[in-house]
């Protein structure tokens, strides 16, 4: 485990394998955490002897969770970029799963000195509408936060089941609801417009059976979209084979 303290008292921690550069900095989705995600892909044969740091948004898993932090996709990528510059890493491949994907799209836009390459696992990248009792940051956005601190939180840890339970209990409360809330309400520029407009190489990884809306517009715009059968949402963890292989094939340095 490692740490840097990206502000007066304020840590992002991470799980590190050491190897050879460039960096891989892989980030978990909302109410994840990455080493519990990541570690048995970052193990397998066609990704190892590469440097790994399997890192923690702040407000989740091992790092850090301030109450005064925003916890927007925009502040989340701001301080994994304080982290990376201060470990002294740039232009790193990123990988990032779900809204890890999206903070990864937000922080190759806003710090492109940081980013070398993306890869997105099924990421959120267009706004929705809150409901209450759907999945994931839908359902969570829907509470007010008072309600959502009170109560809606034991009720949605009870609904996710035991393996994202495992480390959303991990999670700040508040670092939970808000990062959920923005997710849901996304950026402005949408996180789509801003990955069509990048200039880097960009892979989409998806489960075979779900390809993402608007495809033929993100392929025009030099996006790499890579299926990876028998799997839902969770590539790296439902076929750590298939993940490993989309990942260690793709032609990501410039």
């Amino acid at each position: 485990m490692r740490a840097v303290e990206i502000r007066p008292g304020v840590r992002i921690r991470w799980v590190e394998v050491p190897g050879a550069s460039p960096a891989r900095v892989y980030l978990h989705g909302l109410g994840a955490s990455s080493a519990p995600y990541y570690a048995e892909a970052v193990a397998h044969p066609l990704l190892a002897g590469r440097r790994s740091l399997m890192m923690d948004l702040l407000g989740f898993g091992i790092s850090d969770r301030p109450s005064g932090f925003a916890y927007s996709l925009e502040g989340h990528a701001d301080a994994l970029a304080v982290a990376l510059a201060k470990i002294g890493l740039r232009r790193n491949e990123i990988i990032g799963h779900s809204m890890g994907g999206a903070v990864a799209i937000v922080l190759a836009a806003r710090h492109p000195e940081m980013v070398r390459s993306l890869v997105l696992v099924d990421p959120h990248i267009d706004p929705h509408t809150p409901s209450l009792g759907a999945p994931g940051s839908r359902g969570i956005a829907a509470y007010g936060e008072a309600d959502f601190l009170s109560h809606g939180f034991d009720r949605v840890l009870r609904d996710v089941g035991p393996h994202w339970a495992a480390t959303m209990r991990m999670a700040g409360r508040e670092a939970l609801y808000r990062s959920a809330v923005d997710l849901v309400r996304g950026t402005s520029p949408t996180m789509r417009k801003l990955l069509l407009e990048l200039e880097i190489p960009r892979v989409f990884l998806h489960p075979e059976d779900a390809p993402p809306s608007g495809g033929r517009e993100l392929a025009a715009s030099g996006v790499q979209l890579v299926s990876v059968p028998n799997t839902g949402h969770n590539i790296m963890i439902d076929n750590v084979e298939g993940f490993a292989r989309a990942v260690a094939q793709q032609r990501l340095s410039v």
